[in-house]
Protein backbone atom coordinates (compact mmCIF):
# COMPACT_ATOMS: atom_id res chain seq x y z
CA UNK A 1 0.00 0.00 0.00
CA UNK A 2 1.05 3.61 -1.07
CA UNK A 3 1.28 6.40 1.87
CA UNK A 4 1.18 10.00 1.80
CA UNK A 5 2.86 10.74 4.99
CA UNK A 6 4.90 8.00 5.66
CA UNK A 7 6.76 4.74 4.56
CA UNK A 8 6.63 1.27 5.51
CA UNK A 9 8.80 -2.16 5.05
CA UNK A 10 9.03 -5.09 6.70
CA UNK A 11 12.48 -7.21 7.19
CA UNK A 12 12.42 -10.39 8.54
CA UNK A 13 9.38 -9.92 10.80
CA UNK A 14 10.39 -6.53 11.99
CA UNK A 15 8.32 -3.59 10.38
CA UNK A 16 9.42 0.09 9.67
CA UNK A 17 7.40 2.87 9.90
CA UNK A 18 8.97 6.02 9.03
CA UNK A 19 7.12 9.13 9.10
CA UNK A 20 7.87 10.99 6.16
CA UNK A 21 7.00 14.54 5.74
CA UNK A 22 10.44 16.60 6.08
CA UNK A 23 10.05 19.50 4.87
CA UNK A 24 7.31 19.81 6.91
CA UNK A 25 8.85 18.24 10.13
CA UNK A 26 6.23 15.50 9.95
CA UNK A 27 3.38 17.82 10.94
CA UNK A 28 0.59 15.79 11.52
CA UNK A 29 -1.66 16.38 8.91
CA UNK A 30 -5.67 14.44 7.93
CA UNK A 31 -3.94 12.23 5.41
CA UNK A 32 -0.83 11.20 8.44
CA UNK A 33 -4.13 10.71 11.03
CA UNK A 34 -5.86 8.07 8.89
CA UNK A 35 -2.56 6.80 7.47
CA UNK A 36 -0.76 5.82 10.76
CA UNK A 37 -3.64 3.08 11.68
CA UNK A 38 -4.11 1.48 8.58
CA UNK A 39 -0.61 0.92 8.35
CA UNK A 40 -0.32 -0.46 11.87
CA UNK A 41 -3.53 -2.28 11.73
CA UNK A 42 -2.66 -3.72 8.33
CA UNK A 43 1.01 -5.18 9.51
CA UNK A 44 -0.98 -6.50 12.66
CA UNK A 45 -3.46 -7.96 10.46
CA UNK A 46 -0.68 -10.04 8.73
CA UNK A 47 -0.03 -12.02 11.58
CA UNK A 48 3.92 -12.37 10.14
CA UNK A 49 5.04 -9.35 11.63
CA UNK A 50 6.40 -9.98 15.09
CA UNK A 51 7.42 -6.31 16.42
CA UNK A 52 7.28 -2.23 14.85
CA UNK A 53 9.72 0.57 14.98
CA UNK A 54 8.29 4.12 14.40
CA UNK A 55 11.38 6.34 13.22
CA UNK A 56 10.77 9.66 11.29
CA UNK A 57 13.36 11.68 8.52
CA UNK A 58 14.49 14.88 8.26
CA UNK A 59 15.61 17.37 10.94
CA UNK A 60 12.82 16.42 13.94
CA UNK A 61 10.56 13.44 14.83
CA UNK A 62 7.37 15.66 14.42
CA UNK A 63 6.33 18.92 14.94
CA UNK A 64 3.01 17.45 15.94
CA UNK A 65 -0.49 18.34 14.46
CA UNK A 66 -0.33 20.51 11.67
CA UNK A 67 -2.15 23.38 12.56
CA UNK A 68 -3.81 23.40 9.07
CA UNK A 69 -6.14 20.77 10.82
CA UNK A 70 -8.03 23.65 12.28
CA UNK A 71 -10.77 24.75 9.68
CA UNK A 72 -12.41 28.54 9.84
CA UNK A 73 -15.24 29.31 12.95
CA UNK A 74 -18.77 28.71 12.26
CA UNK A 75 -20.77 31.34 10.41
CA UNK A 76 -22.59 32.92 13.35
CA UNK A 77 -25.56 32.93 10.88
CA UNK A 78 -25.16 29.39 10.08
CA UNK A 79 -27.45 27.67 13.30
CA UNK A 80 -26.45 24.07 11.56
CA UNK A 81 -23.03 24.83 11.60
CA UNK A 82 -22.80 26.03 15.60
CA UNK A 83 -24.83 23.78 17.06
CA UNK A 84 -23.20 21.37 14.93
CA UNK A 85 -19.59 22.35 15.58
CA UNK A 86 -18.70 20.88 18.64
CA UNK A 87 -20.66 17.36 17.88
CA UNK A 88 -18.08 17.22 15.25
CA UNK A 89 -14.94 18.48 16.76
CA UNK A 90 -15.42 15.88 19.12
CA UNK A 91 -15.98 12.94 16.35
CA UNK A 92 -12.89 14.06 14.86
CA UNK A 93 -10.64 14.03 18.29
CA UNK A 94 -11.75 10.72 19.31
CA UNK A 95 -10.12 9.59 15.88
CA UNK A 96 -6.98 10.89 16.19
CA UNK A 97 -7.36 9.12 19.55
CA UNK A 98 -7.85 6.01 17.94
CA UNK A 99 -4.88 6.36 15.61
CA UNK A 100 -2.56 6.28 18.78
CA UNK A 101 -4.78 3.91 20.45
CA UNK A 102 -4.03 1.08 17.13
CA UNK A 103 -0.05 1.60 18.20
CA UNK A 104 -1.64 -0.01 22.01
CA UNK A 105 -3.84 -2.27 20.57
CA UNK A 106 -1.65 -3.70 17.94
CA UNK A 107 -0.79 -7.52 19.15
CA UNK A 108 2.85 -6.85 18.55
CA UNK A 109 5.46 -4.75 20.57
CA UNK A 110 5.78 -0.65 19.03
CA UNK A 111 8.99 0.14 19.42
CA UNK A 112 9.96 4.40 18.96
CA UNK A 113 13.25 5.68 17.43
CA UNK A 114 13.14 9.44 17.80
CA UNK A 115 15.21 12.43 17.51
CA UNK A 116 15.63 15.74 17.29
CA UNK A 117 12.03 17.77 18.67
CA UNK A 118 8.82 15.33 19.59
CA UNK A 119 6.40 18.26 19.75
CA UNK A 120 2.85 18.13 21.01
CA UNK A 121 0.93 15.32 19.16
CA UNK A 122 4.56 13.43 19.14
CA UNK A 123 4.51 12.68 22.78
CA UNK A 124 0.80 11.17 22.32
CA UNK A 125 2.32 9.31 20.27
CA UNK A 126 5.54 7.86 21.91
CA UNK A 127 3.26 7.36 25.16
CA UNK A 128 1.12 5.00 23.06
CA UNK A 129 4.49 3.16 22.08
CA UNK A 130 6.09 -0.27 24.48
CA UNK A 131 9.31 0.74 23.73
CA UNK A 132 11.33 4.54 23.58
CA UNK A 133 14.70 4.85 21.91
CA UNK A 134 16.21 8.53 21.70
CA UNK A 135 19.46 10.89 20.22
CA UNK A 136 21.14 12.56 22.36
CA UNK A 137 19.63 15.36 20.68
CA UNK A 138 16.10 14.72 21.16
CA UNK A 139 13.49 16.51 23.21
CA UNK A 140 9.83 16.30 23.93
CA UNK A 141 7.41 19.08 24.93
CA UNK A 142 3.64 19.14 25.75
CA UNK A 143 3.58 21.67 23.59
CA UNK A 144 -0.19 22.70 23.27
CA UNK A 145 -0.35 25.00 25.99
CA UNK A 146 1.86 27.78 24.27
CA UNK A 147 -1.03 27.67 21.35
CA UNK A 148 -3.69 27.79 23.88
CA UNK A 149 -5.08 24.05 24.13
CA UNK A 150 -5.18 21.15 26.22
CA UNK A 151 -3.25 18.14 25.04
CA UNK A 152 -6.38 15.64 24.16
CA UNK A 153 -5.00 12.73 21.82
CA UNK A 154 -3.50 10.45 24.79
CA UNK A 155 -0.78 12.12 26.39
CA UNK A 156 -2.27 12.64 30.15
CA UNK A 157 -4.13 9.37 29.96
CA UNK A 158 -0.52 7.47 29.13
CA UNK A 159 2.07 9.71 30.17
CA UNK A 160 1.06 9.90 33.70
CA UNK A 161 1.70 6.31 34.26
CA UNK A 162 5.23 6.75 32.27
CA UNK A 163 6.41 9.70 34.61
CA UNK A 164 5.77 10.86 38.16
CA UNK A 165 2.25 12.94 38.11
CA UNK A 166 4.45 16.15 39.18
CA UNK A 167 6.56 15.83 36.38
CA UNK A 168 3.61 15.43 33.75
CA UNK A 169 1.87 18.62 35.42
CA UNK A 170 4.97 20.50 35.17
CA UNK A 171 5.36 19.77 31.68
CA UNK A 172 1.48 20.62 30.84
CA UNK A 173 1.50 23.50 32.77
CA UNK A 174 4.56 25.48 31.14
CA UNK A 175 5.31 23.88 28.18
CA UNK A 176 9.01 23.39 28.59
CA UNK A 177 10.95 21.13 27.28
CA UNK A 178 12.23 18.05 28.58
CA UNK A 179 15.84 16.87 27.17
CA UNK A 180 16.33 13.10 26.37
CA UNK A 181 19.18 12.85 29.25
CA UNK A 182 16.00 14.13 31.84
CA UNK A 183 13.52 11.57 29.90
CA UNK A 184 16.07 8.80 30.37
CA UNK A 185 16.82 9.37 34.13
CA UNK A 186 13.33 9.73 34.66
CA UNK A 187 12.65 5.99 32.69
CA UNK A 188 10.76 7.72 30.01
CA UNK A 189 13.30 6.72 27.34
CA UNK A 190 14.44 3.17 27.33
CA UNK A 191 18.31 4.33 26.43
CA UNK A 192 19.28 7.35 24.70
CA UNK A 193 22.41 6.82 22.28
CA UNK A 194 24.54 9.01 20.38
CA UNK A 195 22.37 10.19 17.45
CA UNK A 196 19.69 9.17 14.99
CA UNK A 197 21.06 6.01 13.34
CA UNK A 198 22.35 5.23 16.57
CA UNK A 199 18.84 5.09 17.82
CA UNK A 200 17.04 3.55 15.20
CA UNK A 201 19.61 0.70 15.36
CA UNK A 202 19.06 0.21 18.74
CA UNK A 203 15.56 0.04 18.35
CA UNK A 204 15.59 -2.31 15.22
CA UNK A 205 18.10 -4.62 17.46
CA UNK A 206 15.76 -5.00 20.12
CA UNK A 207 12.72 -5.75 17.67
CA UNK A 208 14.92 -8.36 16.09
CA UNK A 209 15.34 -9.83 19.65
CA UNK A 210 11.90 -9.69 20.39
CA UNK A 211 11.08 -10.92 16.85
CA UNK A 212 13.07 -14.05 18.02
CA UNK A 213 10.61 -14.75 20.89
CA UNK A 214 7.50 -17.01 20.80
CA UNK A 215 4.71 -14.67 18.84
CA UNK A 216 1.50 -15.81 21.12
CA UNK A 217 3.81 -15.23 24.46
CA UNK A 218 4.94 -11.50 23.64
CA UNK A 219 1.37 -11.06 22.46
CA UNK A 220 0.29 -12.52 25.98
CA UNK A 221 3.15 -10.28 27.50
CA UNK A 222 1.84 -6.83 26.40
CA UNK A 223 -1.65 -7.95 26.52
CA UNK A 224 -1.01 -8.83 30.79
CA UNK A 225 1.31 -5.14 30.95
CA UNK A 226 -1.41 -2.99 29.75
CA UNK A 227 -3.96 -4.87 31.24
CA UNK A 228 -2.06 -4.49 34.78
CA UNK A 229 -1.53 -0.97 34.13
CA UNK A 230 -5.19 0.29 34.05
CA UNK A 231 -7.17 -2.50 37.07
CA UNK A 232 -5.69 -3.60 40.34
CA UNK A 233 -3.72 -6.58 40.93
CA UNK A 234 -6.55 -8.84 41.89
CA UNK A 235 -8.16 -8.63 38.17
CA UNK A 236 -4.56 -8.73 36.83
CA UNK A 237 -3.87 -11.65 38.16
CA UNK A 238 -6.99 -13.46 37.52
CA UNK A 239 -6.73 -12.30 33.60
CA UNK A 240 -3.27 -13.86 33.39
CA UNK A 241 -4.31 -17.02 35.13
CA UNK A 242 -6.90 -17.06 32.80
CA UNK A 243 -5.51 -15.88 29.47
CA UNK A 244 -2.58 -18.62 30.29
CA UNK A 245 -5.21 -21.62 30.65
CA UNK A 246 -6.13 -20.82 27.44
CA UNK A 247 -3.08 -19.46 25.34
CA UNK A 248 -0.15 -21.40 26.99
CA UNK A 249 0.64 -24.59 24.56
CA UNK A 250 3.45 -26.79 25.27
CA UNK A 251 4.43 -26.76 21.82
CA UNK A 252 5.79 -23.12 22.48
CA UNK A 253 7.73 -23.66 25.36
CA UNK A 254 9.26 -26.54 23.88
CA UNK A 255 10.46 -24.98 20.98
CA UNK A 256 11.23 -21.94 23.02
CA UNK A 257 13.79 -24.67 25.45
CA UNK A 258 15.46 -25.90 21.77
CA UNK A 259 16.01 -22.30 20.45
CA UNK A 260 17.96 -21.87 23.83
CA UNK A 261 19.70 -25.09 23.64
CA UNK A 262 20.74 -24.67 20.12
CA UNK A 263 21.31 -20.84 20.12
CA UNK A 264 19.42 -20.43 17.32
CA UNK A 265 15.70 -19.05 15.93
CA UNK A 266 13.11 -21.11 17.66
CA UNK A 267 10.07 -22.97 15.11
CA UNK A 268 7.62 -20.97 16.39
CA UNK A 269 4.14 -20.71 15.15
CA UNK A 270 2.99 -17.06 13.76
CA UNK A 271 -0.13 -14.97 15.27
CA UNK A 272 -3.47 -15.78 13.05
CA UNK A 273 -4.34 -13.21 10.42
CA UNK A 274 -6.75 -11.00 12.36
CA UNK A 275 -10.27 -11.75 10.58
CA UNK A 276 -11.89 -8.60 8.92
CA UNK A 277 -15.11 -10.76 8.81
CA UNK A 278 -17.30 -13.40 10.21
CA UNK A 279 -16.63 -16.55 8.51
CA UNK A 280 -17.54 -20.19 9.76
CA UNK A 281 -15.50 -22.88 10.52
CA UNK A 282 -12.83 -20.68 12.47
Amino acid sequence: MTYQTLSVSVDRGVALITLDRPDQLNAMNADFWNELPAAVRALDGDGGVRAIVINANGKHFTAGLDLGMFGAPPDPADRTARVQKAARFRQHTALMQQSFSALEDCRVPVIAALHGGCIGGGVDLISACDLRYASADAFLTIYEINVGLTADVGTFPRLCKLLPEGIVRELAYTGRRMDAAEAERRGLFNAVLDDREAALEKALAVAREIAGKSPLAVHGCKRMITYARDHNTADALDYVVTWNAGMLHVEEVQAAIEAGKQGGEGDFTPLPPLAGEVKGGV
